[in-house]
């Protein structure tokens, strides 16, 4: 299980301003197995994809915006080639009503469809938002990510933003068996500001998440912290630490 754990880059967004590729080699030496990229801050992606190879870091997908897929689907297409990786996700969309719910389902799934020749996948990042609006009787999250043959468009459930909108992470993921080949991971503080922490250092209970993972077809488990409360790099060692504890207490 160790080898699937892959720090989200976003929680390192300013370190990547100034050494992206110093920030890899870091991670690396910490004991991440993977990262998962959001962004190129300014560097080529093929300077990027020499320093994952030096340091063996696998990618766990690409956070691709919508206006990236709309305009640059081939230039995405190479830069996932470049990086070893088959997964495109999507981890935001700008819409709260039905109709736009509908339209980015048709739409991720024309893109899903297009790149499935060639092996890739586009899955979907969730927040809590996406609880608020009801399409057929359930959320536009479970909407947009219908476990139906005729639905192309995966998984990325972040367990934080589930249980944000009132859900049961566990409960939620069920659905999803084998339709999620990377799953988000982040802990929640067990105080009345209910905001981001370190994995093991709050209220969610792993365990269960992982066990599920390794049964269920998942791929990688991203650690993305959205806000830290001292140094970013500190709070990714303690929520891999704390990681590779679990992992330990599960063999």
């Amino acid at each position: 299980m160790k080898n699937k754990f892959a720090a989200q880059l976003f929680t390192l967004r300013n370190e990547l301003e100034q050494d992206f590729p110093g920030v890899l080699r870091e991670l690396k030496e910490m004991g991440w197995a993977g990262v998962q990229i959001s962004g190129l801050r300014g560097y080529k992606a093929e300077e990027i994809a020499a320093v994952l190879k030096e340091t063996g870091l696998g990618t766990a997908g690409l956070h691709i915006g919508l206006d990236r897929f709309r305009g640059e689907l081939d230039k995405v297409v190479e830069e996932a080639r470049l990086f070893g990786t088959r997964d495109l996700i999507l981890p935001y969309i700008p819409v709260r009503s039905e109709e736009g719910f509908r339209a980015i389902r048709s739409e991720m799934n024309e893109i899903a469809r297009k790149l499935a020749p060639q092996g890739y996948r586009i899955s979907y990042h969730n927040h809590s938002w996406e609880f608020d609006t009801v399409i057929e009787g359930k959320s536009s999250l479970e909407f947009l990510l219908e476990p139906s043959a005729d639905n192309a468009l995966l998984a990325e459930i972040d367990v934080f933003w589930v249980k944000k909108g009132g859900r049961d992470p566990v409960s939620f993921i069920a659905s999803y068996a084998n339709r999620m080949p990377i799953i988000h991971l982040k802990d929640m503080t067990n105080d009345e500001r209910q905001t981001f922490a370190e994995i093991g250092t709050g209220v969610i209970d792993f365990v269960p998440i992982l066990t599920w993972g390794e049964r269920n077809g998942i791929e990688w488990y991203c650690v993305e912290q959205d806000e830290c409360p001292g140094k970013p790099m500190d709070s990714l060692q303690i929520s891999l630490n704390n990681l590779n504890f679990l992992a330990d207490r599960m063999m």
